[in-house]
């Protein structure tokens, strides 16, 4: 590795950056061009910021480790993130957009009329929006480590400040431009080099057994038949109860055009993670040895250097440094936007000023908790933020869209009894080593947290005696009106 070359590559990343969000800023204005962008992001620009701020630390290094570690296995990791928008597309899309909502707690309290279950989903928002943060930062601190020889911190720091100055400074709008550029910018730089390692391949001396390449275990990461399921369910609705995922439908000019925004996504991030899939199963023939979970998140940044000695080998790895920021970017940057939204209008007053104010306090709390601990594998952290959204928001975001019957009080229930059972859930697996035949339930939850939220909800709503809110009917009618052309 060129430590200058590496740098200059996270330099172009910034500068780029700060000169997109800088032009963003010179057209971010009202407070809709913050908290929505205006609700005029048209399909192509904003399917191309959705899927720059999807991918994350966890797709651009952690996928490609997870194929390397499992091999086929690792695939059921990006099919459910991908499919997770074929739900969203058939079921929410259109009808949060129609919801003429800024944040998702703005619409749980238009739907319900309830401020207590605006503030409930605002913590839930938090909290997942946190938890997703930090492995982007550990990623960030992960990657100046290995190509620099930095201290773990100064990675995470860094893009806290860089992230936390481009949202403050253009919101939503600014960060739209920003995101769109940076899924192109990371596409490019894991293609380019998986297209030059494929063709070192051809010919060459390595001999590809397809059954490394390919192992005969169907499930993930060894897991049976409850396991696999489990995952699954996580991924699929886990998309749906993201809120930097959710936020960005509010920024379509129409419901249409946000069905629209969500086909292009699935195709967009289908082809990125056949990209960083591919580099996975490329590392399994040439770099066995880096199949360690402690080290497998590097692979795409070293596997460059072992193929092609010299400057063309580096210039390969300076790209991949430059994608791996701008993941670190663009993810962080979506959800401290839509957390800052949250803040702002929950906390503060809903002003330009407090939504700049309360992106410094969203990107402060996570980096605290990064500088605190130590990273895990960054696919693996991200999956779990996925069994928490899974688990916390998306039978209510469902129920509040398609049921007439949800009340305030079933939502609430349902909120509560989800993000606590998971919780507890994945605390007791990490806490007590030999927990037997309880092991799979408590590693992968989701399998029962989600249908244990989503009924609590339905009884709770059955039982209130209130019922649901009297403008329900007219509400829901809106939600599933199409536009007129």
């Amino acid at each position: 590795m060129n430590v200058v070359l590496d740098l200059v590559g996270i330099g172009f990343v910034v500068t780029a950056t700060l000169l997109i969000g800088v032009y963003g800023l010179r057209i971010s204005r009202t407070t809709s061009d913050f908290f929505v962008a205006s609700r005029t992001v048209r399909p192509v620009w904003n399917a191309s910021a959705i899927s720059g701020e999807y991918l994350s630390a966890g797709t651009f290094l952690g996928l490609s480790g997870l194929v390397l570690l499992e091999g086929a296995r690792g695939f059921w990791f990006p099919i459910g993130y991908a499919a997770g928008y074929l739900l969203v597309l058939v079921f929410v899309a259109a009808p949060l957009r129609r919801s003429g909502a800024y944040t998702i707690p703005d619409f749980i309290e238009a739907r319900l009329e309830s401020v207590r279950a605006r503030r409930v989903t605002s913590l839930a928002v938090l909290v997942i929006g946190w938890l997703y943060i930090v492995p982007q930062l550990h990623g960030a601190g992960l990657t100046l480590t290995v190509v620099a020889g930095l201290p773990q911190w100064i990675g995470e720091a860094a893009i806290a400040v860089l992230v936390a100055a481009s949202v403050a400074a253009g919101g939503m709008r600014a960060i739209t431009y920003v995101q769109a550029f940076q899924y192109w910018l990371k596409l490019f730089a894991l293609l380019v080099p998986l297209i030059c390692i494929a063709f070192a391949l051809t010919g060459g001396p390595h001999d590809i057994d397809p059954a490394a390449v390919f192992p005969p275990s169907a499930g993930p990461a060894g897991f049976g038949a409850y396991e696999t399921a489990s995952l699954m369910m996580a991924l699929l609705l886990g998309t749906m109860g993201l809120p930097h995922v959710l936020v960005r439908f509010y920024t379509s000019p129409t419901g249409v055009s946000a069905r629209n925004t969500t086909v292009l996504v699935i195709v967009m991030v289908s082809a990125f993670y056949a990209v960083s899939s591919g580099m996975g199963l490329v590392a399994r023939i040439v770099a066995p040895d880096l199949a360690v979970p402690e080290v497998a998140d590097t692979v795409a940044l070293v596997l460059p250097s072992r193929l092609f000695p010299g400057l063309f080998g580096e210039l390969l790895t300076a790209l991949i440094v430059a994608g791996a920021f701008a993941a670190f970017l663009a993810t962080s940057a979506g959800l401290v936007v839509s957390l800052a939204g949250v803040v702002s209008q929950d906390v503060f007053s809903g002003s330009v000023r407090s939504f700049r104010v309360s992106a410094v306090l969203c990107t402060a709390v996570p980096l605290v908790v990064a500088l605190l601990t130590a990273p895990a594998g960054l696919g693996s952290s991200v999956g779990m933020v996925f069994v928490f959204a899974a688990s916390i928001l998306s039978p209510v975001v469902l129920l509040g869209v398609w049921w007439r019957g949800l009340t305030a009080r079933g939502a609430v229930a349902g909120m509560i009894t989800g993000g606590v059972a998971c919780a507890l859930s994945l605390l007791v697996h990490a806490a007590i080593d030999g927990v037997g035949a309880a092991a799979p339930f408590l590693a992968q939850p989701a399998a029962w947290t989600i249908p244990l939220a989503a009924a609590t909800t339905v009884v709770v709503s059955i039982m209130d005696a209130r019922g649901a809110p009297p403008r329900t009917d007219r509400y829901l009618g809106r939600l599933h009106t199409p536009e007129r052309a």
